[in-house]
């Protein structure tokens, strides 16, 4: 990632509806929107959901009730081949790609075959120890999202990965992992290695359950870079975020929200997600330096903008000046009015017209 620039990723996620040709799609207009990273969801239905789990409130709203999820997402897989079309078409398009594990198969293929830069891990997984133990050892990069998590759950996932990336070879145990987290070299690669995501695990996200402030806390708590990971309806949170200091923006986006599928409703269209970005750029301009100085470009309107002592009425040489005949008025060439009490009482040493500067 770009230490300077707030890493936008485009989240496809599943909202190729299992097809190559709506992959490319997607990729080509998270190019034309300028994101740095487009992230798709590589998985083993199987592998990854019982035959026998339900759909989520907002699956079956979306898709309905008939089907169960594994049916639904088995349909949404992308296989080997697919991965490697779409990694190379985005090389084509100059744009990384990335995607999210959700099983050990998926996470060796991504690591291993396709030799991501980066693995994103998604908030479901922060609880799978095995999985973040394996994606430390990998040595690769993480940013790990924290939807339906406590804090206590987050510094024990990043146990895991201390643990992981520190010590590789060694048996694994809840009280090693509590140890790699206290350990000055576990915090130090956590700082190398990790970015934390906060984000509400709903589809869409109500307003008033995002609690930005939580970001706050997060870098409080753990000292590492904090980013957003956006599932509220439009565009002004991710914004809101960036300018709360967001390293990492991720927004789900779609060609066409009527599109069936499980997380069309709840993603950006194409001209929203180019929108969002535009945004996010401007607050990252916008929040510059932390010194409060004169910028360069507004120094020229001092002289236009305030204000020097100036007369109210005509007085005549050795009038005093008072509060009736003493004021302020534009431009700053003369006296700043912040000499105003040491001029009343004085005497005027020359004639002065109205509006005219005391001299």
């Amino acid at each position: 990632m770009n230490d300077q620039s707030i890493y936008i990723i485009a989240e496809a996620g599943v909202n190729h509806n299992g097809s190559l040709d709506l992959a490319k799609r997607l990729i080509d207009v998270a190019v034309d929107a300028g994101v740095e990273a487009i992230k798709f969801q590589t998985f083993k239905a199987e592998k990854v959901i019982s035959r026998e789990a339900p759909k989520a409130e907002y699956q079956r709203k979306t898709t309905g009730a008939e089907e169960s999820q594994y049916e639904m997402v088995k349909k949404l897989e992308l296989g080997k081949t697919e991965h490697e079309a779409l990694l190379k078409y985005c090389e084509g398009r100059e744009i990384q790609f990335l995607s999210t594990p959700f099983d050990l198969e998926s996470l060796n293929f991504l690591v291993k075959k396709l030799d991501l830069p980066q693995i994103k891990l998604a908030s479901g997984e922060i609880t799978n120890g095995p999985l973040l133990l394996e994606t430390a050892r990998s040595g690769k990069p993480v940013i790990l999202s924290t939807g339906m998590c406590s804090l206590g759950e987050i510094e024990t996932a990043l146990g895991v990965l201390a643990f992981g990336y520190n010590q590789p070879e060694k048996s694994a145990s809840l009280e090693a992992f509590q140890e790699a987290y206290r350990a000055k070299s576990g915090q130090q690669v956590l700082r190398e290695k990790v970015v934390l995501l906060h984000c509400t695990t709903e589809y869409p996200a109500g307003f008033k359950d995002v609690h930005l402030r939580a970001m706050d806390t997060m870098r409080e708590a753990f000292g590492l870079p904090i980013g957003y990971s956006d599932h509220t309806s439009g565009i002004a949170i991710p914004i809101a975020a960036a300018a709360r200091g967001a390293v990492v923006i991720e927004k789900h986006f779609t060609l066409d929200r009527s599109l069936p599928g499980p997380d069309h409703k709840a993603s950006l269209e194409p001209d929203e997600l180019k929108e969002m970005v535009s945004s996010i750029r401007q607050v990252e301009l916008a929040l510059g330096s932390p010194l409060k100085v004169p910028v360069t470009s507004e120094i020229k309107n001092k002289a236009i903008a305030r204000k020097s002592l100036s007369a109210l009425q005509k007085i005549k040489k050795g009038t005093p000046f008072s509060t009736d005949n003493l004021g302020a008025k534009r431009p700053a060439h003369g006296i700043s009015p912040m000499y105003y009490w040491e001029r009343l009482g004085s005497i005027a040493d020359r004639d002065y017209e109205p509006d005219e500067l005391i001299r």
